[in-house]
């Protein structure tokens, strides 16, 4: 699907970009970049990401995963992103500011609607909300459902691993998990997996990974995590580098953190069964077919992480968490079925019958827009 007009993204196709604004305000040291992919299901739904080195390129490619994955999930929301450059640890006058500044010069933009991503959280989206009433992902005091708090990501990867697990002759019950990104999406994950007899046997976050091959104490590690800001301050297991959870022998490895962690130049590190991607865009394209020519079955970004943005759409159409949290389950567990089996049927990689199923469904609804409008 090759567009007839140069862009200074990774793509431009007959899927979008719709619309792509830059935010620049020096006063401030504001820098930004919006990136609405497609409309065509309805407004776009997707985070605003705050890190230092953020861009617009992968602004884009973020935003096309929106698109699949609210389009997979049946969900009446195209996809779109935001970024924002900054330190999300500074202070919090001063990102306040910025992400105040950020929205109200997005305020006209009605066809994109903020949540919370990478760097930003319950009480952004709050200051989103009140300057220009349109964000999601929102706290309970201000009538949301708080889907970081509660741990909706992680809880439709749970999900996700209950159909892909025995589809690679896994046992859930003390299958032996790897995070890379003990964070907001990591922790429930693990949490959750645990739960249903998982043992998590690495975690890592931007300090190093905690090893231990007899299985951690996921409560006391979320505790020590939240307490100090490092996984290392975990007092059982075996201290190692950030990229040493690569190399963890385990049965499901979830990456949970920056997009691109995993490349062609070390896809042949990881010693894991299955792969569920619980953040976007965290393997290569050339990465996801070497670990399918290893064996190695890996569930996309946009199947395996939708049970954010489908409790976000959930909220913003008005329904309870617990409505929310049955249908991610619901949504997550069909998806992941339906998908093993056009990749098998099919011969295809998991992601290319993915990206099938998706662009379907959108196509479909972009026939019915006038002038086929994005």
């Amino acid at each position: 699907m090759e567009s007839a007009f140069s862009s200074p993204f990774p793509f431009a196709d007959d899927l979008g970009p719709a619309k792509v604004v830059h935010v620049h305000e020096p006063a401030c040291g504001l820098r930004a970049t919006l990136v609405i992919d497609n409309v065509a299901r309805g407004p776009a739904i997707g985070g605003l990401r705050m890190a230092a080195d953020v861009s617009s390129a992968e602004c884009a490619r973020l935003a096309r995963a929106m698109t699949l994955k609210n389009a997979a999930a049946g969900l009446a929301h195209g996809g779109g992103k935001s970024v924002l450059v900054g330190d999300p640890r500074m202070d919090v006058e001063h990102k306040e500011h910025l992400i105040r500044a950020f929205a109200h010069a997005l305020r006209n933009e009605q066809d994109y609607i903020f949540g919370p991503d990478m760097g930003t959280n319950e009480e952004c989206m709050a200051w989103i909300k009140d300057e220009i009433g349109r964000a999601v992902g929102l706290p309970e005091a201000a009538g949301g459902i708080p889907l970081d708090e509660l741990g909706a990501t992680g809880w439709g990867l749970a999900a996700c691993a209950e159909v892909a697990a025995p589809a690679c002759g896994i046992r859930l019950d003390g299958a032996r998990i790897a995070i890379q990104g003990f964070g907001a999406v990591g922790r429930h994950a693990a949490s959750f997996l645990a739960q249903k007899g998982a043992k998590l046997v690495a975690a890592s976050d931007t300090t190093g990974t905690i090893v231990n091959e007899a299985g951690m104490d996921v409560t006391r590690l979320i505790e020590d995590k939240q307490r100090s800001g490092s996984v290392l301050d975990h007092a059982s297991g075996q201290k190692c580098g950030v990229d040493a959870v690569i190399d963890i022998a385990c049965d499901i490895w979830i990456p949970a953190a920056r997009p691109d962690v995993i490349r062609e130049d070390n896809v042949g590190r990881l010693k894991a069964r299955l792969v569920l991607q619980g953040a976007n865009i965290p393997f290569t394209e050339a990465a996801e077919r070497a670990a399918a020519d290893r064996g190695v079955m890996v569930v996309p970004d946009f199947i395996a992480n939708a049970g954010g943005v489908i409790c976000a759409a959930m909220e913003y159409h008005g329904a309870t968490r617990e409505l929310a949290f049955a249908a991610i389950a619901e949504k997550i567990r069909g998806n992941t079925r339906t998908l093993l089996s056009a990749s098998a049927k099919g011969g295809l990689l998991p992601r290319a019958a993915a990206i099938a199923m998706a662009t379907e469904s959108i196509q479909k609804a972009m026939s019915w827009r006038r002038y086929g409008i994005l």
